[in-house]
Formats: C-alpha cells, sequence, structure tokens
C-alpha cells in the first residue's frame, strides 16, 4: 500500500489528471443499477492520494497553493459527475431535431459545472489538511458541506449524492431515519477514505478503527430497524387500502407527437385500471396513474370525466398526473401547472395539488428574457412553460389517508420533506421516466425516492410511466412493483399507516452536528500537525 501510494502521490501531468478522472468515475459504480459499494472505497483513497501530493510553488499565492486541490477534486467530480450522468442525454433525443445540438452541454456541460462542488470541497479540506486522520474528516467535512449546497444553490440538483453509494439496500438504508442523506453522505467520505491510510501510516490504526466502528454502526442500525425495532401496528385486514399502480410504458416520443391519437394514450389508461384483480382478489380502493398520464387539460373536457366515472366503481379514487390550465383573464395567457388530480367514482375532481420545484431547463426556462433570443427553449413544449406552485399542500382522501405529494424529480431534495409532511400518512410520488429509456437513470431515481421513505419514516406509493413503480415501506422495502419498461398494473395493500414522523428538523440538526464534529476532529489533526513540523 506504501509503495503504491507514493506512486499516486508523485505522479504529476496527464497522467494525473487522467487518474482523477477514472477515479470519479470508477465510484458510479457503487450507484444503481450496479450498486457496487466497494467501487468508492478506491475512488475516495485514491483522492486522498492525489490530494496529498497537490503541492503548488512555495512562492505561490494563497490561490495558487489551493489550485491543484480544486484542479484534483474538479476532475473527480467530472469523472463521477460524466459517468453518473450522461443518461441525461437521452432526453434531448426525444426531440432530437430541436435539442440534439444541446447534447455535449449535458453530458459534459453539467457534470462541468457539478464537478466545482467537489473542486472546492477538495479545496476547504486542503485548507486543513495534515498527515493523519484529519485529512479525512477534513474531506468528509468538504464533501457534505458541498453536496448541502448542491441541494440548495440555483434550485438545486443533488442528484447523485456520494452517501446513495453506501446505501444500495435496505440494510444500508436507515442510517439515512438518523442524521439524513446528507449526514450519511458526509461519514460516508470518512469511510470510503479510511484505506489512504494505510497507504501514509500517520494516524492509520485510529482512523481506520473509527471508520470501521462508524461502517459496522451503520450496518448494525439498519439490522435493527429492520428485525428488530417496533413497527407501526398492521392495520385490520379490511382497513388496508389496496392500492393499484398503472404503468403504461408509453414511448416518450409518442406523447410528445402531436399527431397521435390522444385518446387512445388516455384509453390505455383506463384499460390498465379496469382490468380484473389478478388471482381473484378484490377491487383496488386507489388507482394511481404516472406524472401527466391525462394527454389533454382534463377540466376542458367533460367526456373524459365521465369516462373516469364509467370505469371506477363508487367507491374508488383515482390519483392520475395531468397538466392544469389557470386562465388569467382576457388577454393573458392561462398558467399552466404539472400537477395532479383526485377523482371520486362520480367524476368528480376532490382534490389537486401542483408541483412547487420545478425543472430549469425543462419544465421552465432560467433567465428566458435573455435565453430565448439565443434560440433556448424548454424541453416541453408548454407556452411560456410551466409555473410553479407557491406551496404545497396534502391530498386528503376519502377514509382520511392523507398523502404527501411529490412530482418526478422533487423526491431527490430531502429539503422538500416540510411543512404537511408531519401529518402525512405516506409519500405520493408520480413521475415519467420515460424521458430516459433504458439508462442508470431510472434506477438512480427510484433508489433516492426509497431513501426519502426511509428518511421521513413513511410509506412510498410511487407510480411512473416506464417504471419503475412500486409500493415501498418506511424501511425502503419493496412491497410490490413493476420493473423499468414494463407494461401493466400492480395491486398491493398498505399494511400499515405511519403518521407524525416525517419532520426533517432533527436530521438537518445531526447532519450539522456531524459536520461542526468532522471540522473538530481536522483542525485539531493539523495543529498537531503544524507542531510537529515546527
Amino acid at each position: 500500500m506504501e509503495r503504491l501510494a507514493d506512486r499516486v502521490i508523485l505522479v504529476w501531468g496527464f497522467k494525473r489528471s487522467l487518474l482523477a478522472i477514472a477515479a470519479g468515475a470508477f465510484a458510479v459504480l457503487a450507484l444503481p443499477p450496479i450498486g457496487f459499494f466497494a467501487a468508492m472505497f478506491v475512488s475516495f483513497t485514491l483522492l486522498v492520494w492525489l490530494i496529498d501530493g497537490a503541492a503548488a510553488s512555495p512562492e505561490s499565492g494563497l490561490i495558487g497553493r489551493l489550485w491543484p486541490a480544486f484542479a484534483t477534486g474538479w476532475l473527480f467530480g467530472f469523472g463521477y459527475f460524466v459517468a453518473g450522468l450522461w443518461w441525461l442525454g437521452h432526453a434531448l433525443l426525444v426531440d432530437q431535431e430541436e435539442f440534439a445540438w444541446a447534447l455535449p452541454l449535458a453530458i459534459l456541460g453539467l457534470p462541468a459545472c457539478l464537478a466545482i462542488f467537489y473542486g472546492l470541497a477538495a479545496t476547504l479540506a486542503r485548507i486543513v489538511w495534515s498527515n493523519g486522520m484529519g485529512r479525512i474528516a477534513a474531506l468528509a467535512a468538504g464533501f457534505g458541506l458541498m453536496e448541502w449546497l448542491r441541494s440548495v444553490i440555483l434550485t438545486g440538483f443533488p442528484w447523485n449524492a456520494i452517501g446513495y453509494g453506501i446505501m444500495p439496500v435496505p440494510l444500508m438504508m436507515q442510517s439515512a431515519h438518523l442524521i439524513g442523506a446528507m449526514g450519511v453522505t458526509a461519514l460516508a467520505v470518512f469511510v470510503f477514505s479510511a484505506p489512504a491510510l494505510a497507504g501514509t501510516r500517520q494516524g492509520a490504526r485510529p482512523g481506520i478503527a473509527l471508520a470501521l466502528l462508524l461502517f459496522a454502526a451503520h450496518l448494525g442500525y439498519g439490522a435493527y430497524a429492520l428485525h428488530l425495532a417496533p413497527r407501526p401496528d398492521a392495520l385490520p385486514e379490511d382497513k388496508r387500502p389496496l392500492v393499484r399502480l398503472v404503468q403504461p410504458a408509453i414511448d416518450q416520443t409518442e406523447k410528445m407527437d402531436n399527431d397521435v391519437d390522444r385518446a387512445a394514450i388516455f384509453e390505455t389508461h383506463l384499460k390498465l385500471s379496469a382490468e380484473a384483480p389478478k388471482n381473484g382478489g378484490r377491487k383496488p380502493d386507489i388507482i394511481v396513474w404516472p406524472e401527466t398520464a391525462i394527454p389533454f387539460i382534463l377540466t376542458d373536457n367533460q367526456d373524459a370525466l365521465t369516462r373516469i366515472a364509467d370505469t371506477l366503481d363508487d367507491n374508488q379514487i383515482l390519483i392520475a398526473g395531468a397538466v392544469r390550465a389557470e386562465e388569467m383573464g382576457p388577454g393573458t395567457p392561462p398558467r399552466y401547472y404539472n400537477s395532479i388530480y383526485v377523482i371520486d367514482g362520480r367524476g368528480q375532481i376532490i382534490a389537486a395539488s401542483d408541483k412547487v420545484h420545478l425543472v430549469p431547463f425543462g419544465e421552465y426556462l432560467p433567465f428566458e428574457d435573455v435565453l430565448t433570443e439565443f434560440g433556448i427553449q424548454n424541453v416541453v413544449e408548454i407556452p411560456g412553460g410551466f409555473s410553479a406552485a407557491a406551496s404545497r399542500h396534502l391530498l386528503a382522501l376519502p377514509g382520511g389517508l392523507n398523502l404527501y405529494p411529490l412530482i418526478c424529480y422533487e423526491i431527490i431534495f430531502p429539503g422538500e420533506m416540510t411543512g404537511d409532511i408531519k401529518d402525512a400518512n405516506a409519500i405520493l410520488n408520480i413521475t415519467n421516466d420515460a424521458w430516459f429509456g433504458a439508462t442508470p437513470g431510472p434506477y438512480q431515481h427510484f433508489q433516492q425516492a426509497r431513501v426519502r421513505a426511509v428518511e421521513t419514516g413513511l410509506p412510498l406509493i410511487r407510480d411512473a410511466n416506464s417504471g419503475i413503480s412500486a409500493l415501498v415501506n418506511a424501511h425502503g422495502e419493496i412491497i410490490a412493483g413493476l420493473d423499468l419498461g414494463e407494461t401493466g398494473f400492480v395491486d398491493a395493500t398498505l399494511d400499515s399507516i405511519s403518521a407524525g414522523v416525517g419532520t426533517t428538523f432533527p436530521r438537518q440538526t445531526y447532519f450539522w452536528l456531524t459536520e461542526a464534529l468532522l471540522i473538530l476532529i481536522a483542525l485539531i489533526s493539523r495543529r498537531g500537525f503544524i507542531s510537529g513540523l515546527n
């Protein structure tokens, strides 16, 4: 290990840049659909050694001394985000005549921007760098802070935060309920970086021992939460809501084609909703359709509401994604919202919720006045783009079930789990991942949705146009579901309903306490390092 560490520390020039990019790209093996979490031990060990060797001339100013560390972190991040997010380009190929020119921006430009956060993480760590355990604590604190910033700056994009690499299965997800995904991220970087200490000897014993203790606690708490901790009492058999998830797997090019028979798409959803239960079971109480499943403005089409009423029994409920139009008065174009409707057996809309956190360049155009001058427009063709709702509220269903609604990628944001979620019984997430085809994207999206269920302690009802649709319990375990690309439906019961556990405040507090502890370790180590030099 020492010989290997020396070679990595001393590598320079093009080979150094290539190694940093390769280390970041290799870490993606820890993410879905592969989930080989051990890959990150290799990647972060290499990153620590590369930062060890990120030296500048003693005559350089502050920026010059920190630049090698920033460049190392940026190259690592660039490799990580290119390998982990290349599939975003698939969305641009849905209408390739219009958007193929933007492929380099999606595949290389966005990763280049996101990698800045990892460059800054390495820079912050380098400021208090030492030769022992403190340097991996500094790196962990830097990554924890920067992943948090990545979730909030410019509306945020926390996709594939490092912590998801150590949460491939429910056993390894449970720690998120205590300290949140961001807290798991900070400690995961510490654990993943620990093997680097064996290559440089300094601080190896206490550092590796602490990392092993953290990893054992991570697994131990997971086993406790899954098998020993008290669970909510199961509902009586006759009071368990039976949920049907409808997955039509309609190709996105077909949904975008104005010449396609939209009535036929609508009928596909109705047909799957009306099919008899498998194995002679009872009919579902709640039927869920994916995001924008209704391919027209529902409130302008009374016949469609009549068809829904004809399909549903009187005591059934349909939850469907749709575009909602809000008229603004004469001479003013309407506003459009990405919405969820709750429709009863008589064809009446009894509840609705609009999307709050919109997708930049997909649902709205940032700096619209400037960018439209260059011919840049939204991927989704809605006049003026979508409007964001001012706030989110629960969907109250007959029978007392309260659902916390999240549309598409809203569920990747831990910070969206606020407000009324404390009164929710379950999370509802509808999405349309058909934009991304058979790529890693839908698998990554589904994993992050499962972690939100674990964080909040709430069951998850997730319906996707092309998958992955599933009913997930409060521990991230899949009760029933449909795989990516599968057409059909699945019926499953919510056997227990949580309540009053969704607040995020304690997890945010524990995240910042974790950051403070890591910074303290780094500072103490740095002081000892300087004293040793003196």
